[in-house]
């Protein structure tokens, strides 16, 4: 009896199954299949496949959506327009080609490989790839960048030639297509390709909703690969990017809020989980082009690897970082070339007017922004350049919390130059706790290496179970506190404090294993 019960379960299971594959099979069959070789396509990449694809694109969005399907083979093609309800599947085997031939492209701003405007329910998906074919040349810098000048200057000391990296064909070459360009699409599935070798942004959303992006893999040389970012949302709402591994010449995950497409939108609602970075410049950023807000952004389980800058936090243009949970992280960071953004830093944060920088005075330019309300927690983190936490004099950070942080910090003994003086320092900030924060110094060491945390102009600091170590062959203090008004110190090893600053008042060092000294004139700092 019971025998028998157990074989009906099976056959009722067994029908189940084969009942809900018969409905995946209906809904496939079901949705026309335009093959791209029905259309003159053949696969040979010496053929020019731009006019086949587009033609199987149009009859789908035509006949209200379905799958433009591209089998295995080579095609190469200019600038392809998307339409509604397109699914363009690129099959594993398949490789589409960017021409390199300008006249293929709609115009400078606007040039892809992939573009759509004012779209909805689309994807690209499929195991094949999308190859943009760019390659470098390298020689002697002759433009003056200010965001990389103090780099520049340090390679200058060293008396050695300033070589960097151009796209081929700079500066005559006026068109750098990005692979993918979105603008207002609604509800897009971007899952399973291959994008390699970008000659600008790989992946660039703007005001897209509801945007998914998984199990992707995006490369460029991280040697010279420069501008070849890999996902760039700009003022899009409801992101998800998930289960992908990126590796980039430039930024690998950049979050934007500009007018470069349209009316300035705040980037929001945006996740990235499970995936895997690697980048020249910056691995994830909230970037200095923000004018209005990035914000309600969670990334948790990603592992940053060879990377110049792991996490960064950069408002140039007045606008807002707010709400934003980064969990469970690993970050490996050395210092790359000069002309990339970066010192082997494991996490940045940085407030600026863009006249500070680059020092052109704007009419009407906004004031100082706002980063506030963050909290990065279980990371461990090695590096070679300092973790600077750097509000601005009229907008302090605010609200930030490291919490469960492991950061390790050696010499880069191949870097052409090495300025690391602290492993953190933080500027310009209140409401700030650090708890389970570790810093600890590797081989090989530095002769630069000063104080293991700096702390400048700040209210309402509270470090509790810190282990900060002393810098090998360093006579500096572990902990030095400028400025600092209500700091307090619990349960924590950090060897030895100082407190300078005529501002600095209200400093508590509780169940501490700690010297502490301080300027004269100021407060007695309270020990318990």
């Amino acid at each position: 009896m019971h025998d028998g019960w157990m074989n009906s379960g099976r056959v009722c299971a067994l029908f189940a199954c084969m009942a809900a594959m018969a409905v995946l099979n209906q809904s496939v069959v079901g949705q026309p299949v335009f093959n791209v070789k029905d259309y003159g396509a053949t696969g040979r990449k010496n053929d020019d496949a731009r006019q086949a694809l587009q033609k199987a694109i149009d009859a789908c969005g035509k006949a209200g959506g379905g799958r433009v399907y591209v089998p295995p083979g080579e095609y190469s093609s200019g600038q392809l327009h998307l339409r509604s309800g397109v699914r363009l599947y690129v099959e594993a085997g398949a490789t589409i080609y960017a021409t390199l031939d300008s006249r293929q492209y709609d115009n400078a701003k606007n040039a892809a490989l992939i573009y759509g405007e004012d779209l909805h329910d689309i994807a690209l998906e499929g195991g094949g790839t999308l190859d943009g074919q760019s390659t470098y040349e390298w020689h002697l810098n002759d433009i003056t960048d200010h965001y990389i000048l103090a780099n520049q200057h340090q390679m200058e000391a060293t008396g050695k030639p300033l070589l960097r990296s151009f796209p081929s064909g700079y500066p005559n070459e006026k068109i750098y297509p990005r692979m993918v360009l979105l603008l207002r699409c609604v509800d897009v599935r971007i899952a399973g390709l291959k994008f390699l070798r970008s000659r600008s942004w790989t992946i660039n959303p703007y005001a897209c909703k509801r945007l998914v992006i998984d199990g992707v893999y995006i490369y460029s040389n991280q040697k010279d690969g420069v501008w070849a970012d890999g996902i760039d949302p700009d003022g899009c709402q409801d992101v998800h990017i998930s289960n992908s591994t990126i590796e980039t010449g430039d930024d690998a995950i950049v979050f934007y809020s500009t007018d470069n497409w349209g009316p300035v939108l705040p980037t929001e609602n945006v996740t990235v989980t499970n995936s895997r970075l690697s980048s020249s410049s910056s691995a994830i950023k909230f970037c200095d082009g923000n004018s209005r807000a990035v914000r309600n952004v969670t990334i948790s389980n990603v592992t940053i690897t060879n990377s110049n800058r792991g996490l960064a936090f950069m408002v140039f243009d007045g606008g807002i970082v707010e709400n934003v949970v980064i969990a469970n992280v690993t970050i490996d960071t050395r210092r790359f070339d000069w002309f990339w953004w970066g010192d082997g830093d494991p996490i940045h944060f940085n407030i600026k007017r863009r006249s500070e920088v680059d020092g052109v005075q704007r009419t009407n330019e906004p004031a100082a922004g706002i980063i506030r309300n963050v909290t990065i927690d279980n990371v461990i983190a090695h590096g070679q350049g300092t973790s600077a936490l750097q509000g601005h004099p009229d907008s302090w950070l605010e609200g930030i919390h490291l919490n469960h942080v492991r950061l390790f910090v050696s010499h880069g003994s191949e870097a052409p130059y090495e300025n690391t003086t602290a492993a953190m320092t933080l500027k310009y900030a209140r409401d700030v706790e650090m708890k389970d924060v570790e810093v600890r110094w590797e081989d090989p060491h530095a002769t630069t290496w000063q104080s293991g945390l700096v702390v400048d102009q700040v209210k309402d600091l509270l470090l509790e179970d810190m282990r900060i170590d002393a810098a090998p062959g360093s006579d500096y203090p572990v902990v030095r506190l400028n400025d600092a008004d209500g700091v307090t110190v619990r349960q924590s090893r950090v060897g030895s404090v100082h407190v300078a600053g005529s501002k600095s008042k209200a400093v508590l060092i509780v169940g501490s294993y700690a010297t502490v000294t301080s300027d004269p004139g100021l407060p007695p700092v309270t020990l318990k």
